[in-house]
């Protein structure tokens, strides 16, 4: 097979934070098509609290799993506190080359556990197109943790990978234990992946496909940017450089983070990394910041604590003649495009990348985030997945890619209806908040007057 493209198509969330029931659907989730297809954006607005922020944290922890990594500590906060677990769903289309060949759906069950949070179960299924047939979406790997006898279901499947292979058999059954006890996935943690894609037999060679492509996605194609990522730029100490690089047909990622209040000494490895990720950004940065580029100034060879030889150096912004200045003289807007812009130049030119942004207006000018969304959807190739409270791109983008949070739990994300081609999206928001109309409550009202006497009591009470 060539190499493998996975598209999300929906994402399905059950008392995740104050979610209790909730999807939000790509643009393309409702179209059924065996092309791969172009750029799709989906922006999710609502007020604060509406559940906006647990899309992009799911992401991030069903990311973690898939990664076969130990579960963050910090997911026991995201559980709903009166529920005794929770629930992901991610579906996903597996094309290869151009065409659809595998529509997947991954499902993890979150449970509470005395004082942790455990996978209770986690399954794939799967449905293949092929010579122009599709098969019934079926589940090839079920883990239940409550069924301690049984390594995974179906039977029919374990014996495709192990046959009568006692050895691989009690291999799967260590591996099952092994990611119990480090509280991680049992599917896409190390020892069992790699059993399920390298030692698989015939018939189960499509499914190990599957595992495969979902790995390396979670691997080096999907970027979730937390709002974390902005907080620290809004401090003016650091500067997360989220990126992505690909050498040799093999694409590696993450955040280089450099310090805003000092240079830094880095090693031969890092330093070239720097120079690439400076390079691809100043292709794009100078037509958003006009006539700004990214300077690595370099101060000289200095040891490192290692011993190893290292680089002094330290990013500078440069303005055509003028003098250049470091980074952490420029505006937080700024500092944010650059941490972001090398990963939404990948999400323009790769059909693989999904980039996931929260909070993306923070600190953006609201007619460039405007600009930006516009190009992304004409020209970009990749996905995009933000949240924001700047509402310039219900101007700009077309319907089925906005998502509204509501006021119910039970059905958090709702697409406007009753939108026609000539209705300005943004405008049928503020009167939908206001006058109502739609299939549900999308504003908690607000009382001006009983806000106002409540300032009044407060102040009262300060000047006692």
């Amino acid at each position: 097979m060539r190499d493998m493209v996975v598209r999300l198509s929906s994402l399905s969330l059950m008392n995740i934070k104050n979610v209790k029931n909730g999807m939000i659907l790509m643009p393309l989730a409702g179209e059924w098509s065996p092309k791969i297809g172009g750029a799709e954006i989906l922006g999710i607005y609502g007020q604060n609290g509406s559940g906006k922020t647990a899309v992009v944290d799911a992401l991030y922890f069903m990311q973690q799993i898939m990664l076969g990594l130990p579960l963050d500590n910090e997911i026991s906060d995201y559980i709903d506190v009166d529920a005794p677990q929770a629930e992901v769903n991610a579906e996903f289309r597996i094309f290869d080359g151009d065409e659809l060949f595998f529509e997947v759906g991954y499902h993890v069950v979150l449970a509470k556990k005395d004082t942790d949070i455990v996978i209770e179960r986690e399954y794939l299924n799967c449905a293949v197109n092929k010579d122009g047939r599709r098969t019934n979406k079926n589940i090839f790997v079920d883990y239940q943790r409550s069924e301690p006898d049984c390594i995974f279901k179906p039977h029919k499947r374990f014996l495709e990978v192990t046959g009568k292979n006692k050895e691989l058999q009690l291999d799967l059954l260590v591996a099952r234990k092994m990611a119990e006890k480090s509280n991680s996935s049992y599917i896409f943690a190390d020892g069992s992946r790699e059993i399920l894609i390298d030692k698989s037999g015939n018939e189960f060679t499509s499914y190990a496909h599957v595992i495969k492509a979902l790995f390396n996605f979670a691997c080096k194609d999907l970027f979730v940017i937390r709002s974390s990522h902005s907080g620290v730029i809004s401090a003016n100490t650091l500067l997360p450089m989220a990126f992505r690089v690909d050498k040799d047909r093999i694409g590696f990622k993450g955040d280089f983070t450099v310090p805003l209040t000092e240079p830094v000494v880095l090693n031969r490895e890092k330093k070239d990394l720097l120079d690439e990720i400076v390079t691809q950004i100043n292709t794009v940065l100078y037509t958003i910041i006009p006539g700004m580029n990214i300077e690595v100034r370099n101060y000289g060879k200095q040891a490192l604590d290692s011993g190893e030889e290292g680089w002094k150096v330290e990013l500078m912004s440069v303005r055509g003649e003028k003098r250049p200045i470091p980074i952490r003289m420029e505006s937080d807007g700024i500092i944010k495009i650059i941490s972001i812009l090398n990963v939404l130049i990948q999400a323009f030119r790769n059909q693989s990348i999904c980039l996931v942004i929260d909070e993306l207006d923070a600190g953006i000018f609201e007619y460039m985030l405007g600009e930006l969304l516009d190009i992304f959807s004409k020209s970009a190739k990749g996905q995009l997945i933000f949240t924001s409270h700047n509402l310039r791109a219900l101007e700009m983008l077309d319907k089925d890619s906005i998502m509204f949070s509501t006021a119910n739990p039970e059905n958090r994300y709702i697409h406007m209806k009753n939108v026609k081609e000539t209705n300005n999206l943004r405008s049928m928001y503020i009167r939908s908040i206001t006058l109502g109309g739609q299939e549900e409550k999308i504003y908690e009202e607000t009382d001006s007057l009983k806000i106002a006497r409540a300032f009044r009591k407060a102040g009262r009470s300060l000047s006692k």
